[in-house]
């Protein structure tokens, strides 16, 4: 038997819950449970799957605030984004329930006759969910394939599985079948490889690292296995000189959910002539920043999610290193300060590599095409902003900056009605918006011949 998981508060170090760990045989238990109930599923009207859909959100918005404070407690989330987190996954499943019902086909003329699609079900969706957002992006999987016909088995991240295992329990109450939404907690190198390599899985859904998305990639293609992949960030926040600094210097672009954030604007560009002014601005901003309790509304950023975590965050920032420092509290708990490295180069591991903290890197550019130079040198494509007054400005660079996601004049990347996806190395396909539901479809096409048969 597996050791099981040992849920941690990152803000007390206490331990909040244990949690038996899936393993092989878990998972093939419940995949096999998924594929029966998918078959009735799958035939069930669209208006009866969007009704279950819809009371589904309705019975997750009556548990908001428990959902809420079940996140503070196994992901140290902030106690208002929590309460926004879980309302998001109210929202997606009542957009995804709309979209139920508008899944239609098309019909394309041909010569002597019409083809006609349709769009069918895959079948079971493995959705690996991480634990930066527990509860939002297991949603971004688990309503689309849920209203588009698919069973889902969510494996939630080792050390957040809390939030997930409540909504499973909140399906059942809503009244979706037995076995239709199935949450194995475990660890990934055991029940989240079993997923991946299960011949009755027919999608693989992974939010994490690069690393172990290149791993998930090659396992699903040994089955030529669907997979969306969103995976790693090193976003840029462009400055040009005339931006509106102090909403351009806001420093929760990079410390919301204390950095652990794929889209974090983690390398600040800004044009020369406004560096000082800029940098005399973010300072003053970054001292302010009040981190501590959760669960105190007047908290502006929280702990660290783990140990490991924190460690990995300390080994970018070496005592002395050029910086501007916020505070934090002394422990216990996965305590890092906000901090803005000054002194590194444009091709610094510091600048390069995602860090996944309260961390950023502060970077001059000369003009447009510098900046653009500078935002794309990195192996990452997910997300970023513009800051600028000039229209054209902010397309041309729109236009030439290798992400998948971009705001001007703002830090916002993410709706739940518009498309979310990285170029290179932050990953592959794209979520949320109008089209989700065909992510986890086949598209079949019937051709119907209109020639006459009579003699």
């Amino acid at each position: 038997m597996l050791e099981p998981l040992k849920v941690l508060n990152p803000a007390t170090e206490e331990v909040v819950a244990t949690v038996p760990a899936a393993d092989a045989a878990d998972v093939d238990r419940a995949v096999t449970r998924a594929r029966t109930a998918q078959d009735a599923w799958a035939t069930t009207t669209p208006a009866d799957r969007a009704r279950l859909l819809r009371r589904f959100a309705d019975t997750v918005d009556q548990h908001l605030e428990e959902l809420a404070r079940l996140e503070v407690r196994e992901a140290g989330h902030l106690i208002g984004n929590a309460r926004w987190e879980a309302g998001n996954v109210r929202d997606l499943l009542l957009y995804a329930a709309g979209g139920a019902e508008r899944l239609n086909g098309a019909q394309i003329p041909a010569p002597g006759g019409w083809n006609v699609t349709f769009h069918e079900p895959l079948g079971v969706v493995g959705v690996i969910a991480p634990w930066n957002f527990p509860m939002p992006i297991a949603a971004w999987g688990f309503a689309p394939a849920l209203a588009a016909g698919n069973a889902v088995v969510l494996k939630p991240a080792e050390t957040t599985p809390l939030t997930a295992l409540r909504l499973a329990e909140l399906a059942l109450e809503a009244g979706l079948p037995e076995g239709i939404f199935q949450v194995l907690p475990g660890h990934g190198q055991v029940a989240g490889r079993a997923l991946v390599e299960h011949e009755g899985v027919a999608k693989i859904v992974f939010t994490g690292s690069s690393r172990t998305g290149r791993d998930v990639m090659e396992r699903c293609a040994a089955q030529m296995k669907r997979v969306t992949l969103e995976l790693g960030g090193k976003s840029p926040n462009v400055v040009f000189a005339d931006a509106d600094l102090e909403a351009a210097a806001d420093p929760f672009a990079f410390l919301d959910n204390s950095g652990q954030d794929c889209c974090a604007r983690t390398r600040i560009l800004v044009q020369e002539s406004v560096y000082e002014e800029y940098t005399a601005r973010l300072t003053e901003a970054v001292r302010a920043v009040v981190v501590g309790d959760p669960l105190d509304e007047k908290t502006q950023m929280g702990p660290l999610i783990s140990r490991q975590q924190l460690d990995r965050v300390r080994d970018f920032v070496p005592d002395g290193a050029d910086a501007i420092r916020g505070s934090a509290p002394a422990g216990p708990g996965f305590w890092f300060p906000p901090t803005v490295l000054t002194g590194e180069r444009p091709d610094s591991r510091a600048a390069v590599e995602e860090i996944f903290g309260p961390v950023a890197v502060l970077l001059p550019f000369t003009d447009e095409q510098d900046a653009v130079r500078l935002a794309n040198a990195t192996p990452y494509g997910l997300s970023g902003s513009i800051w600028t007054r000039d229209l054209g400005r902010a397309l041309r660079v729109s236009g030439a900056v290798e992400a998948g996601n971009l705001s001007v004049n703002s830090h916002s990347s993410v709706r739940y009605w518009t498309p979310f996806g990285g170029y290179k190395q932050s990953g592959l396909g794209r979520e949320l918006g109008p089209d989700a539901l065909t992510a986890f479809t086949e598209t079949k096409n019937v051709f119907i011949s209109t020639e006459s048969t009579e003699a």
